[in-house]
């Protein structure tokens, strides 16, 4: 059985026992985490669920770790007109381990 679920603005297509990283979320490390969007639900039969069927289904998991991502390097750069910038970003997430598809 499998799900897509939506978080962050981001759709993961997530199982149990799946580890995923998604945006930061609120909550500690080892606190139970629950997802309420879930849009699509496939069970073992190949039944596939979707829309209004799906709605009530929900997603549970646990946060395994917080952190920030590798640094991403930008640099902006514009020729024969001296002007350079770089910058730096590193992105937060929160890692999740998938628990259980309740429908």
């Amino acid at each position: 059985m499998y799900a897509i679920i939506e978080t962050g603005g981001k759709q993961y297509r997530v199982a149990p026992g799946d580890e995923i990283r998604v945006e930061t979320l609120p909550g500690e490390v080892n606190s139970p985490v629950e997802f309420s969007r879930v849009l699509t639900v496939a069970k073992d039969s190949g039944e596939v669920l979707a829309g209004p069927d799906a709605a009530s289904a929900r997603v549970k998991g646990t946060i395994t770790a917080t952190g920030r991502t590798k640094k991403v390097t930008v640099f902006k750069f514009k020729r024969k007109k001296q002007y350079k910038r770089t910058i730096g970003h590193r992105q937060n997430y929160t890692q999740v381990k998938i628990s259980e598809v309740v429908l």
